[in-house]
């Protein structure tokens, strides 16, 4: 299970955005372009929780962990292993770019804002709100269908990156930005990767347990009706009555 959390992070940094795919969009003319780097992104994220979600639970983000875990979703015990794999993962993932690649200034494979590191906070911390809130909903809620997890946190990582990638670089993840800026020597506002992500993660977590409302079944819900009638005061008042 270890094991599968230390490889998880690996692909990410070797071909996600701002990674892999970023090098070889600069050192070879823009063949990937920006679109591209976008869908690579969010593919290889779905890739993986596919692949391993029913191993390790295809955690490759210590902020997402470290949410989990608060909100009693993860137990807490495992939580250091769980991230010491993911920075163990993004620190490999670092160190084989920069030896298939003769990487240049203009190709860091890292996360720097691109305008004022205000700008970028905020950024990380929205798509890190949107990406935790989709999260928690296909992945912590049993009414929704499980199978469809990949798909939906992947084409969110897409969107996230579509619009957040131009300011922030669309990190996302502490262990994605601390690996590199390790490996090359990079720390350019480091502190954004790793106060944003937290900020909104837990942002996010924070607001799909606060409306969760219930852990029952979805079909559970249904069976004396709608999902409004099941919470409402009156709904419960003639159930206690019967």
């Amino acid at each position: 299970m270890y094991f599968s959390q230390h490889c998880l992070p690996y692909p990410k940094v070797d071909s996600g955005d701002d990674c892999g795919v970023v090098v070889v969009n600069v050192l070879y003319g823009g063949t990937v372009t920006f679109p591209g780097i976008c869908v690579t992104w969010g593919l290889i994220v779905m890739v993986m929780i596919y692949s391993t979600g029913h191993i390790s639970g295809a955690h490759f983000n210590p902020a997402v962990t470290v949410t989990f875990a608060i909100f009693r979703r993860f137990p807490w015990y495992q939580v250091p292993l769980y991230i010491g794999a993911q920075f163990a993962g993004s620190l490999l993932a670092s160190l084989t770019l920069r030896l298939m690649f003769k990487v240049t200034p203009e190709a860091f494979f890292g996360t720097t804002p691109a305008d004022s590191p205000a700008r970028a906070l905020v950024a990380e911390i929205i798509i890190l709100f949107l990406l935790m809130f989709v999260i928690s909903g296909v992945a912590t809620d049993n009414r929704a269908v499980g199978e469809l997890a990949g798909i939906a946190v992947g084409m969110t990582i897409m969107l996230n990156v579509f619009v957040a990638g131009p300011v922030s670089g669309a990190s996302m993840n502490p262990a994605r930005s601390l690996g590199p800026a390790l490996v090359m020597g990079v720390y350019k506002h480091i502190w954004v990767y790793i106060v944003g992500p937290v900020l909104g993660v837990m942002s996010g977590g924070f607001v799909y347990n606060l409306i969760r409302f219930t852990d029952k079944p979805l079909r559970e819900l249904t069976k004396s009706g709608s999902f409004l009638r099941s919470i409402s005061p009156s709904h419960k008042a003639s159930s206690s009555k019967s």
